[in-house]
């Protein structure tokens, strides 16, 4: 038996990072992690290899679409795929040796197995119990399922099997059109596969701002994705190396088929809590299937905390970071802090997407009275030198105050641009605070600028 100040249970983003933070307050802190390696679905299976897809890919489109015109002349490159899963493998294992590294100097064990918690103040792996003053479960999330589609990771895939597909398919369709189902569709449309979205609902991406939602929809049709909307997915058909998905269009009720070589299942994603002894403990549970905590991140039972994609909010990587951090420095005693009204979401298509705050829609579902300002891309210098002058930024301000309510990008560099408004908004800066400060030119940046001063008596290049 070994003893703990801090067992973590997951060694994903939230995991690690509250491992490591616990340990520089002086804990002495194990990690159990069941996988070969270190990082958890993010690293291993999700972000990170995905990531090094859009870019391999994003990569081939500037070669075919705008090299030459750039005076960058030669023939096309082709793609040798497995070069390329190779590359995507080598981006995971260099981040999740660099786990392993950050685990050796902040002196946190990691116990290589799976996890139960037979009682409070013990964690039981293998043969194994380990006892802990404290426990935090980090164990992240799995796909959902759906009803009528059978996954076997070869022809029906969840995001898992999509970053190892053994030939780039010649027709994939995907199921859901959300963050994850858009950007893996993206690599495949840019590899040469003919995709096809079948959505539920009559636009993309649940919960961003309508317009964005629209404009990426148009822009990723122009660059040759194929969407059907409003449409329920009954079943899927697959044999060794082919596959139909049947539909039925809410409109009418007219049921379709379509073919495919692969089905990429990406309806969302939940609670991955199975193993963990939960119900024996009595560990209070949401009606969603999440586990239930307090504003300290500790679930109802004493001494047991829970972060990340198990407990309420959004499914991020940052968001389980921050509440790592945060849960850690609860148990140290000090005042762990998320501010979960700004935490931002990005889309790592192309053009990439990012907000942070309130929406048009959660304003006027309010009652709040805001002014908008919005930028074009194609007003900004840089964006037009890189081929990149499609989209936007647009800000949402209160009417009286000019307080920053919002920020919705589509555009080049979105996930870095979001964070100047992310910092401006827990400073609780005003749209003209964004405007009187100084944007080096030429830069993307300058778009922000400009949607602060289109807030106020109008933006210079527009």
């Amino acid at each position: 038996m070994s003893d703990y100040d801090l067992i973590i249970i997951g060694s994903g983003p939230g995991g690690y990072v509250a491992a490591i933070r616990a340990a520089q307050l002086g804990m002495k802190v194990a990690c159990v992690e069941g996988r070969e390696t270190l990082g958890g679905t993010c690293l291993n299976v999700g972000c990170i290899p995905s990531k090094a897809l859009l870019h391999a890919s994003h990569m081939l489109h500037e070669a075919e679409h705008n090299f030459a015109e750039m005076g960058l002349k030669g023939k096309s490159p082709s793609v040798d795929w497995p070069q390329m899963l190779k590359y995507k493998q080598s981006t995971v294992d260099t981040n999740t040796k660099g786990i392993e590294f950050l685990f050796k100097k902040n002196k946190v064990d990691w116990i290589k197995g799976w996890a139960t918690i037979p009682e409070a103040g013990k964690v039981k792996v293998g043969d194994d119990i380990h006892s802990a003053k404290n426990i935090i479960i980090a164990t992240g999330s799995e796909p959902a399922p759906l009803n009528g589609v059978e996954i076997d990771e070869k022809v029906v895939v969840t995001s898992t099997g999509a970053l190892a597909l053994g030939k780039v398919p010649k027709k994939m369709v995907v199921i859901g059109a959300g963050v994850i189902g858009l950007e893996l569709g993206s690599v495949y449309s840019r590899l040469g596969t003919e995709v096809t979205v079948v959505e539920f609902l009559d636009h993309v991406t649940p919960g961003m701002d309508a317009e964005v939602s629209r404009q990426l929809q148009k822009m990723l049709t122009k660059q040759g994705l194929n969407f059907v909307m409003g449409a329920a997915v009954q079943k899927t058909e697959a044999s060794k190396s082919k596959a139909k998905v049947t539909y039925k269009l809410r409109k009418d009720d007219s049921e379709h088929v379509l073919d495919a070589d692969v089905v990429l299942l990406s309806t969302g994603r939940r609670p991955y809590v199975d193993g963990l002894g939960l119900d024996a403990l009595n560990v209070a549970m949401t009606e969603r299937g999440q586990i239930a905590v307090n504003d300290k991140w500790e679930t109802s039972v004493k001494g047991i905390y829970a972060i990340g994609d198990v407990i309420e909010g959004p499914m991020l990587a940052h968001k389980a970071e921050d509440e790592g951090m945060a849960a850690a420095e609860s148990i140290a005693g000090q005042h762990g802090h998320v501010n979960y009204s700004l935490i931002p979401g990005v889309i790592y298509t192309h053009p990439e997407v990012a907000n942070v705050g309130e929406t048009e829609e959660t304003l006027k579902a309010a009652g709040r009275a805001y002014k908008v300002g919005k930028f074009s891309f194609m007003g900004n210098a840089r964006a037009k030198a890189n081929f990149a002058g499609d989209g936007f930024v647009k800000l949402l301000a209160d009417k009286d105050t000019d307080r920053i309510l919002g920020c919705h990008i589509i555009g080049p560099a979105a996930g870095e641009l979001i964070h100047e408004i992310c910092v401006a908004m827990e400073f609780g800066a005003s749209a003209q605070d964004l405007a009187m400060t100084c944007h080096a030119h030429p830069t993307f940046s300058e778009a922000v600028r400009e949607a602060a001063l289109a807030c106020g008596d109008g933006a210079i290049h527009m």
